[in-house]
Parts: structure tokens; C-alpha cells; sequence
């Protein structure tokens, strides 16, 4: 496979999900997405584990570091283009493009092989709309 040369938007995004330490990752996903909204594809029900992620207090599963790193990715993309409240917005709401399910259940509850490609071709869509 050959590498792209042309500058593709969402690469400064792509690099922080894949290089951010979990902690410094979570801290930034809860200030563009609120806690609750991360605990949600974290799979757990209460934000102090979010608290607890974001101050190295809590380990997570391998599952939910990658989850949480799509998700990182996708937010971070999409808030490149648009405020805090059309990130949060776009990640709860029905989507078209993922068949009217919210971004945030597909990256909770699907196989993230599949889910993690819909929902990060879903945001490219959407940030290239404008």
C-alpha cells in the first residue's frame, strides 16, 4: 500500500487519538464531549470513572482505550470546523449516514472494526459539507 502524499484534513487528529497518553487523551475527549458523553462509549454508567481515567486512577480495557481513542479521533476532527455544542450534538444525534443511529451508541455497541470506519467517514462527510 502506498502512502498519500496531499494533506488530508484530521491528520493532527488521527496523530493525537494514536499518540496522547490515556489520561491527557480522556481529559481532552471530556472537555470536547462532557463526561457523560464519554462514559457513554466508555461503557460505564457513572462519570467518576471518567474522573478516574483522566487522573491515571483507574486502568481501562484494552476494548474501551481503543473506543475511547475513535472516539478521540472523531471529535477532535470534527471540532477543527465547528464549536464544543455541534461536536456534542453531532455525536448524539441521529446520523443519516450511520442508518439514524447516534455516532455515540455505533462507537459503544458496535464491533469497533466496522463502527470505528462509519463513524470517522460519517464526520469527513459531515466537516466537508460544511
Amino acid at each position: 500500500m502506498t502512502a498519500v502524499a496531499a494533506p488530508c484534513g484530521g491528520l493532527q487528529a488521527y496523530q493525537d487519538s494514536i499518540r496522547l497518553p490515556v489520561p491527557e487523551l480522556v481529559r481532552d475527549l471530556r472537555d470536547l464531549l462532557g463526561a457523560k458523553l464519554v462514559a457513554y462509549p466508555g461503557s460505564v454508567k457513572e462519570t467518576g470513572a471518567v474522573r478516574q481515567w483522566a487522573d491515571g486512577e483507574r486502568n481501562l480495557s484494552e476494548d474501551t482505550m481503543l473506543r475511547l481513542r475513535a472516539a478521540y479521533h472523531v471529535a477532535a476532527l470534527l471540532a477543527e470546523r465547528d464549536s464544543r455544542s455541534v461536536v456534542q450534538a453531532w455525536f448524539q444525534g441521529m446520523n443519516p449516514q450511520l442508518e439514524d443511529i447516534a455516532p455515540a451508541r455505533l462507537l459503544r455497541e458496535g464491533p469497533l472494526d466496522e463502527a470505528g470506519p462509519a463513524v470517522l467517514t460519517a464526520a469527513r462527510a459531515f466537516t466537508s459539507a460544511g
